[in-house]
């Protein structure tokens, strides 16, 4: 396992056939940082390399969230780390948790946002929808 910075990725460049980024980028604060995040997994790809980038979206009017186009796109989404149960011969209602509450920034995605995202870090769109809450993109490198 590797743990690395987005924006300073150890791997060689030009090496790899193919990327995946999944639910990295739209945790990055600004737009420039986003698109240096793409330059950076883009640069990992050899000539003919391809790379798969999931965001979160903004449009999810169906999903438990309900976030619309009409909705901030920077958002502090709260994470649940759920902790054990100290139940020490206690009654059900005097068990306590050691859950905790950490608060996660995301920037949501607009439609075509990140195809604009990939093309400002130099590389070309290939393929690209939305799935299940999240925009994705196949980028190439450009020659």
């Amino acid at each position: 396992m590797i743990v690395a910075d987005i924006l300073d990725l150890p791997h060689p460049s030009h090496g790899f056939d193919f990327a995946i980024s999944i639910a990295v980028v739209h945790h990055l604060s600004t737009p420039e940082r986003r698109v240096e995040a793409v330059r950076s997994i883009l640069d990992t790809l050899n000539a003919d390399g391809r790379a798969l980038i999931y965001v979160w979206a903004l449009e999810q009017e169906s999903s438990r969230r309900g976030w619309t186009e009409h909705d901030d796109q920077d958002v502090m989404v709260p994470w649940v780390m759920r902790g054990a149960k100290n139940v020490q011969k206690a009654p059900e209602s005097d068990a306590t948790s050691t859950d905790r509450t950490f608060h996660r920034y995301y920037h949501l995605y607009r439609k075509d946002e990140l195809e604009d995202d990939v093309r400002a870090a130099g590389g070309s769109v290939l393929d690209a929808g939305y799935e299940k809450d999240n925009w994705w993109a196949i980028a190439g490198r450009v020659a």
